[in-house]
């Protein structure tokens, strides 16, 4: 894969060293180390393509004023065989470089020639990760605040992917604990319901609709089997009946929100196999534990966490942090992974703490595990907070807003926001067919270039699959700021998953369609001046096309031919 923007750098660093080093041959600077340096991209592009700080860093050790070792440097550039054509002084002594126009068709080249690999970098190095998110109760369907942790934690798993790690998306699913106590409650008075006067429905329990669903398909299949039976067994059957429905519900409207799992890991698996109470008999033998009222305590202070907590209460039931700790024990320890990613709400920012304590405790390398704290998402319709569905009327969900939005817009409008800003999702824009709606606006372009490119194609300007001859430099400055967007591609890319912030992604593709269309305004493809000129347009508009079906596919949204 290629990465022009690196190349260019790396071949301006040995540009520098080798012009220090003819520099301490000749005796005119003293052979002392040199301080690291950096090389940027200026802001201003007036300023060049890149610029280094080598002169301002190595001042003190060659003792001598920045200015006049830039001056020195910049006599002893050799360009030949390089993308860079001049140099400049600026300030004190910051040396700025100015690229040549083979870079830049030579970058067009680089895009066609990766075609869908464009864009991808190996700074994974085959490492595992596991990225768990979403992670839904399975008591009842998604909220909108799972539907940002889709696609947010499927756009860092698609990043990390794309930088080579090998990825695995994973599920929790909370299949054991109070929620599940709660939801068999729920489950049996329903159902008793059914069958007596009297029952009331405790008002901490789940009140919604699939409940009293659950409950009807289940007297439809057992009658009045289980009245007179126990309550455990009663509340048992109850819950083998609804959560199986409940999780393959959670499976299948994720598959439509074009979201799919590795693994569904269950939390009763670690009650079922020891796993949470050797968690409380490891931390007791390693003396991290004390009992205060009949409770089994951790001592969280002792490893950065703001407070001790519970780990097992009085009445001998451990807490539900407990399961989550073997559970992360089992990412990190048992089955290896290099990274542990979780996607969590903004509420958790208490927990993270007390989780790692933990795991300190239990030695486990808690730099493998990094949290992303997601805020939550406010939906707007007509300027105020919408809680209905506009189609069905219903309480919006994951599966009611796609009711009422595209899927694309969804995908593209959850991941506009770095996870930890508040994110307020404008339903009304979402559904307009203008360059206000900035998905629409980006899928535009793509379909604009396809428009072109069949127009080309119809007239036989143009051939699908024919080799890319050398390129001419580009002239206008909409075409070089274009490709200039076009080669820093990879590293966004890089950035975005190290950072783990898809919103980076969707920044991009919008700075790159509006650079395109500026470029379409300034630069007529069909009746360009000569057939050279017409096939390098065709060809930067190859390549864009290319990038933003890149840049679209890690967030798997659609790139349309036609609108």
């Amino acid at each position: 894969m290629t990465n022009m923007m690196e190349k260019a750098q790396a071949q301006l660093r040995e540009m520098l060293l080798q012009a220090l080093g003819a520099l301490v041959a000749e005796e005119k600077v003293p052979a002392e180390p040199i301080p690291a340096f950096k090389i940027e991209v200026p802001a201003d592009k007036s300023h060049g393509d890149f610029a280094a700080n080598i002169a301002m860093v190595s001042a003190k050790a060659l003792r001598m004023p920045p200015r006049k070792i830039a001056e020195m440097l910049t006599e002893s550039l050799n360009f030949e065989g390089t993308y860079f054509e001049r140099v400049e002084i600026a300030g004190p002594g910051f040396i700025n470089f100015f690229l040549k126009k083979t870079w830049f068709s030579d970058t067009v080249q680089a895009v066609l020639n990766d075609a869908e690999q464009y864009g991808r970098t190996e700074g994974g190095k085959g490492k595992r990760a596991l990225v768990e998110f979403v992670s839904a109760n399975p008591t009842g369907p998604m909220h909108v605040g799972n539907a940002r942790g889709a696609a947010l934690g499927d756009g860092i798993s698609a990043l990390l992917e794309w930088t080579g790690w090998d990825v695995e998306r994973e599920f929790y699913v909370n299949d054991a604990g109070n929620q599940i106590e709660k939801f068999a409650t729920s489950l049996e008075v329903r159902y008793l319901q059914k069958f007596k006067e009297g029952v009331e429905m405790p008002e901490d329990a789940y009140h919604g609709p699939d409940i009293i669903a659950h409950a009807e398909g289940f007297a439809e299949e057992n009658g009045d089997a289980f009245v007179d039976v126990d309550s455990k067994t009663r509340r048992d059957a109850l819950v083998a009946y609804a959560l199986p429905k409940n999780v393959a519900g959670l499976e299948r409207d994720l598959k439509k929100y074009r979201v799919e799992y590795d693994n569904w890991y269950r939390e009763s698996t670690l009650h079922a196999d020891g796993s949470v109470w050797k968690i409380v008999d490891a931390l007791k033998a390693k003396g991290f534990t004390y009992e205060q009222e009949g409770a089994i305590w951790f001592k969280a202070s002792e490893f950065g966490a703001d407070k001790d907590f519970v780990l097992v209460r009085a009445n001998g039931i451990p807490t539900y942090i407990v399961p989550d700790i073997a559970y992360h024990c089992d990412k990190l320890v048992t089955r290896k992974f290099d990274k542990a990613i979780n996607v969590l709400g903004a509420d958790h920012h208490g927990y993270v703490p007390r989780l790692k304590a933990a795991l300190m405790a239990l030695d486990v390398d808690v730099t493998h595990l990094d949290v992303v704290l997601m805020q939550m998402v406010i939906l707007l319709r007509n300027g105020e907070v919408a809680k209905l569905s506009k189609r069905s009327g219903k309480a919006i969900t994951l599966v009611t807003l796609l009711e009422d939005i595209p899927l694309d817009a969804a995908r593209f409008f959850f991941n506009m926001r770095e996870a930890n800003s508040h994110f307020e999702f404008d339903l009304d824009l979402a559904v307009e067919k203008s360059s206000q709606n900035p998905v629409y606006y980006v899928q535009y372009a793509h379909a604009r270039i396809c428009s072109i490119l069949r127009t080309l194609k119809q007239e036989g300007l143009y051939a699908e699959g024919t080799p890319v001859s050398e390129l001419p430099a580009p002239e206008t400055a909409q075409e070089i700021e274009l490709i200039r967007h076009l080669a820093q591609f990879p590293a966004e890319i890089a950035a975005a998953a190290n950072a783990y912030d898809p919103s980076r992604v969707t920044k991009y593709a919008l700075e790159l369609a509006t650079l395109y269309h500026k470029f379409y305004d300034a630069c007529s493809v069909k009746n360009a001046e000569t057939d050279t000129l017409r096939e390098a347009r065709t060809n930067i508009c190859r390549a864009v096309g290319q990038t933003l079906r890149n840049a679209m596919s890690i967030l798997k949204i659609d790139c349309p031919e036609s609108m």
